[in-house]
C-alpha cells in the first residue's frame, strides 16, 4: 500500500523514480480505506532530505500511511526555503486537536547544548506531553531519542570523547522484541552524534527495556514495556550518501572529523560507499508500523487511551 503525501512535495518525484508506491492527495480522496495517520515532527535542518528518507521507509510497507509534516513555531529553519515550509508544514498549534496513530520525532544538530537551552525545548516538551494522550506510538530518532528519554525519564545525555561516526554492527539484547522480528543476528546501523546515553541509566528504569545495542556505538533501541514510546539512537533512515555529505561538510568547515567507519571500502573516501543497512532499515519501520501502530491502534482515534504513567 502507498504513503499519502502532498501532491507537490519534492519527495513525491524522488520516490516515484525509485518505484516507491505513493498516493497523492487527489487519488487518496477516492479510496475507502482508513489510512494510518502519522505525524512527522521534523527537527533536522535538511528538512527535504529527511522527509524524503522517512517517506521512503514509511511508504515501503503493506499499509496505507497519511503523513502530516509538522514544524516548531519557536525555531525558524535557515536551511530550507520558506516557501517549502509554508506549503507543506503545519505548526503544532494547527494539529494539537488531532489524534494520530504514530508520531516520528527526528534528530537535530543541537547536541552541544543542554536540553533546556535549545530554543524550541519548551515547545518540544509540550508536544511530547501531548503525545501521551493523542498518539498511539511515538518513534524518536537520535537527538530526538535523547530528548525523549530526558523528558519522560530524566535520563541525560553524556558527551563522547569524539564523534560517533560511521556504520556499526548491532545485536538484539531482547530476543523476543517484535520491533526486530526478522532481523539477522548482526545488523548494521549508521550513527552520527557527539553524545550518548548510558546503559546503566536506562536499566535503572523498570518501565524501559533495551532492545538492541552495539559494542562500539552503545545502546541503539529502547522501548517502554507497552511500546507506546520507542527510542532509536542511530540513523537507520539515512540514504547512501548522507554520511558522505556530513563528512565533506565538516572537512570543508575545517572541523576535526575522521573518515566514517565501515562506510567506504577500505576506509578510502575516494571510493563509493557501501550501503549495508538498507534492508534492516526497511524492516525496522515496517515492524514499527505493523506491530506497534496498525495492530494495536484503535480504528476510531477518538477511542485512543492515554499512555499509562
Amino acid at each position: 500500500m502507498p504513503i499519502k503525501i502532498p501532491n507537490a512535495l519534492p519527495a513525491a518525484q524522488t520516490l516515484a523514480e525509485e518505484n516507491i508506491f505513493i498516493m497523492t492527495e487527489n487519488r487518496a480522496r477516492t479510496q475507502d480505506i482508513r489510512p494510518l495517520k502519522i505525524m512527522l515532527l521534523n527537527l533536522m535542518p535538511t528538512k527535504i532530505d529527511t522527509e524524503t528518507q522517512l517517506s521512503r521507509l514509511l511508504g515501503n510497507t503493506p499499509l496505507q500511511v497519511e503523513l502530516t509534516l509538522v514544524r516548531t513555531a519557536s525555531h525558524e529553519s535557515r536551511n530550507t526555503p520558506e516557501e517549502h515550509m509554508l506549503a507543506f508544514y503545519k505548526e503544532f498549534k494547527e494539529v494539537r486537536d488531532t489524534r494520530f496513530d504514530g508520531l516520528v520525532i527526528t534528530g537535530a544538530p543541537v547536541e552541544h547544548l543542554p536540553f533546556e537551552q535549545v530554543d524550541y525545548w519548551d515547545e518540544l516538551c509540550e508536544i511530547m506531553e501531548w503525545s501521551k494522550k493523542n498518539v498511539h506510538s511515538t518513534f524518536h530518532i537520535c537527538w530526538g531519542a535523547q530528548a525523549g528519554l530526558y523528558y519522560h525519564f530524566g535520563i541525560d545525555k553524556k558527551p563522547l570523547p569524539e564523534k560517533m561516526f560511521g556504520v556499526f554492527p548491532h545485536k538484539r539484547d531482547y530476543d523476543k522484541s517484535i520491533l526486530f522480528r526478522g532481523f539477522d543476528d548482526t545488523f548494521m546501523v549508521p550513527h552520527s552524534r557527539h553524545t550518548t546515553v548510558d546503559r546503566k541509566d536506562i536499566e535503572a528504569h523498570p518501565a524501559l527495556r533495551i532492545l538492541a545495542s552495539s559494542e562500539e556505538a552503545g545502546v541503539y533501541a529502547v522501548a517502554t514495556r507497552n511500546g507506546r514510546q520507542i527510542f532509536i539512537t542511530g540513523h537507520s533512515e539515512y540514504d547512501p550518501l548522507t554520511l558522505e555529505r556530513e563528512y565533506k561538510r565538516d572537512i570543508n568547515a575545517g572541523k576535526p572529523i575522521k573518515v566514517p567507519k565501515n562506510y567506504y571500502p577500505g576506509d578510502d573516501p575516494q571510493k563509493a560507499p557501501i550501503v549495508s543497512w538498507r534492508a534492516h532499515a526497511n524492516l525496522l519501520y515496517c515492524n514499527w508500523l505493523n506491530y506497534f501502530v496498525y495492530q494495536t491502534t484503535p480504528y476510531n482515534l477518538d477511542e485512543l487511551q492515554p499512555e499509562a504513567q
